[in-house]
């Protein structure tokens, strides 16, 4: 059985995901996912030995937690393509007098094409024969950026026809018991 101290588990975890310039993770993170994780059974504790130098605490996984880890790897793991924040402040600023959606949009491309081409020269750095699955990972990072900035650039040539279109409203309900009949 492995077992890992919270620091070891970080720096794996910084390391597979190619650094924090990828996924920063923070110590308090870690050691709260693992206390939830031991709460819950799905790790053990357990003090080094007395013999290293070392004082942590080192983890490993316990039965139950090897099941809840094969039903991770079982599922599916989608983002939902129609939650997006963007769009949802694309929207709110439809109706607010002091927010330019032009504005808004080329805000929002700088920050695409400033990650696209942060993401790019990582990549470069990166080589087939040892990083074949980082670059994987880029590759995929950079085809969702491209697609991010074709959809900005849809957006921005429909904008006045988006704009002379209702804002959906809510439909209400009503609220408390519902009336008595007699």
């Amino acid at each position: 059985m492995l077992f890992r101290s919270g620091y070891e588990l970080r720096a794996a975890f910084t390391a597979l995901a190619g650094g924090r310039e990828n996924w920063e993770v923070t110590p308090a993170q870690i050691y709260t996912t693992l206390n939830r994780m031991h709460k819950s059974g799905l790790i053990r504790v357990e003090d080094t030995p007395q013999d290293s130098a070392s004082d942590r605490q080192v983890f490993a996984i316990t039965p139950a937690g090897l099941e809840e880890l094969k039903r991770w790897f079982e599922s599916d793991d989608r983002p939902s393509p129609v939650q997006d924040t963007f769009y949802l402040k694309l929207m709110v600023a439809r109706e607010l007098p002091f927010v330019e959606t032009a504005r808004l949009i080329n805000t929002q491309r700088t920050s695409l094409y400033r990650e696209l081409h942060r993401i790019t020269r990582q990549r470069g750095t990166l080589h087939p024969g040892t990083d074949l699955a980082r670059i994987l990972l880029m590759d995929k990072a950079i085809m969702h950026l491209e697609a991010d900035l074709r959809w900005l650039d849809m957006i921005e040539a429909r904008l006045d026809e988006i704009s002379r279109q209702p804002i959906p409203e809510p439909e209400l309900r009503p609220r408390g018991r519902p009336p008595l009949n007699p």
